[in-house]
């Protein structure tokens, strides 16, 4: 038993490890290794709840251990990751011609810093509020309130993998867009912190019947992601929500 009930946390000890790598990539602009390390750590995310419930280990640490390793995962990465967006889409270090007044320089031991995009940064602040709330709410065990921070991650990672990989032109001028990212980051820290129920990809039974808007979304999902790519990934977080409104009654 001593062993077994560290085994969930060591999972979760993952995550915040992936995180943590991840974030150094963000921080040099390699937003393709920091969605790879990103998407561990969700992976791992997910995993070290569904060992604590199949191992009976669960316990207020690992609640707490859980949400710390989500918010550097799931908050502070994707935060660092629209900062460097809003950066690349305002010219940020081109400091000599850039004159714009929402985005003024401030000096500071010899530190040049662009202020339009620390507004990127909410996004970890608001996630860290969402998982603060989510710690106390005991509501939240077959829904969730608000758009769980993974999720939110996801279409934040999105981003630079649209630019990276989908080649158009036309998706590219929107994301590199200073009033677009910033109208994201917006609504981002919104739907993470509404009273909007969502439903959870739990299953109690396999029944059609039982399950249809989970399975639904998924087949959905799958369909986007083979004709869209990485373009979908926003897409199927707008299925998720709107899914989610038009079932809400059957939500509990």
């Amino acid at each position: 038993m001593g062993l077994k009930r560290h085994i969930p946390n060591i999972v979760t000890l993952l995550n915040l490890f992936s995180g943590c790598i991840a974030l150094i990539f963000a921080v040099y602009g390699n937003f393709v290794a920091a969605a790879i390390f990103v998407f561990l750590g969700i992976f791992f995310d997910f995993f070290d709840g569904l060992l604590a419930r199949k191992l009976n280990v669960q316990s207020p640490l690992g609640i707490q251990l859980d949400s710390l390793a989500d918010l550097v995962t799931s908050g502070v990465v994707p935060g660092v990751i629209m900062f460097k967006l809003i950066s690349l889409a305002t010219d940020a270090p081109d400091y000599g011609s850039y004159t714009d007044s929402w985005n003024s320089i401030f000096h500071w031991q010899g530190f040049k810093m662009s202020v339009l995009p620390l507004f990127g940064l909410l996004i970890a602040l608001a996630s860290a509020y969402r998982l603060a709330k989510f710690n106390l709410d005991e509501d939240q065990q077959t829904y969730f309130k608000g758009l769980p921070v993974p999720a939110n991650t996801l279409v934040i990672l999105s981003l630079p993998l649209i630019l990276e990989y989908q080649n158009s032109d036309a998706m590219n001028s929107i994301i590199i867009n200073k009033w677009f990212l910033i109208g994201i980051t917006l609504l981002s820290c919104y739907l993470l912190n509404s009273n909007i129920k969502l439903f959870a990809l739990k299953f109690k039974n396999y029944r059609f019947k039982d399950n249809s808007v989970r399975y639904i979304f998924l087949i959905l999902s799958v369909v986007f992601l083979i004709v869209l790519h990485f373009a979908a990934i926003p897409l199927i977080i707008a299925l998720y929500i709107i899914l989610s409104l038009l079932t809400k009654s059957k939500i509990a």
